[in-house]
């Protein structure tokens, strides 16, 4: 791991859409919801080893029996991070896609979990997430997809 500090981190971005309200307060049986979570991690370098790592979530709950939307949230939770000097470019990348979200994430979980109970609906706590466990996907998808292309 590459040692870092986080400068500071902030909220970049946020969007909270609930298309089918009021009428989904209205019935009665709304049935089961599911939920779409997707978590991507983008950085941008700048210059004297600042980074800016931008955690990205999208949540859509949908209704089962008809996909009608329940709310859809967009975020984009950012920290400005400065890295030591760091030759090793696997330890710099595993430090930026690993170890910064995990920090971050904490504030990301929690406003997701206020706004969803500002909402009327069930306050929404998100699971932790393993970033090393999807940091390690990610790098096996993205070995096997050159094999794929042949």
């Amino acid at each position: 791991m590459a040692k870092f500090n986080i400068i500071t981190q902030f909220l970049k971005d946020f969007s909270f859409e609930s298309p089918n309200v009021p009428e989904l307060f209205f019935k009665n049986d709304n049935g089961q919801a599911k939920m779409e979570i997707n978590i991507d991690i983008q950085i941008k370098g700048a210059e004297n080893n600042l980074f800016m790592v931008d955690l990205i979530t999208k949540i859509h709950s949908k209704l089962e029996k008809d996909d009608k939307s329940i709310f859809l949230i967009e975020s984009t939770y950012s920290g400005l991070v400065q890295l030591e000097e760091e030759k090793d470019e696997e330890a710099k990348k595993r430090t930026l896609l690993i170890n910064v979200p995990t920090l971050l994430f904490p504030a990301v979980r929690a406003l997701i979990t206020r706004m969803t109970g500002e909402s009327g609906f069930p306050a929404f706590v998100m699971q932790p997430v393993n970033f090393a466990k999807l940091y390690e996907d990610r790098q096996k998808q993205a070995q096997q997809a050159p094999a794929n292309n042949k």
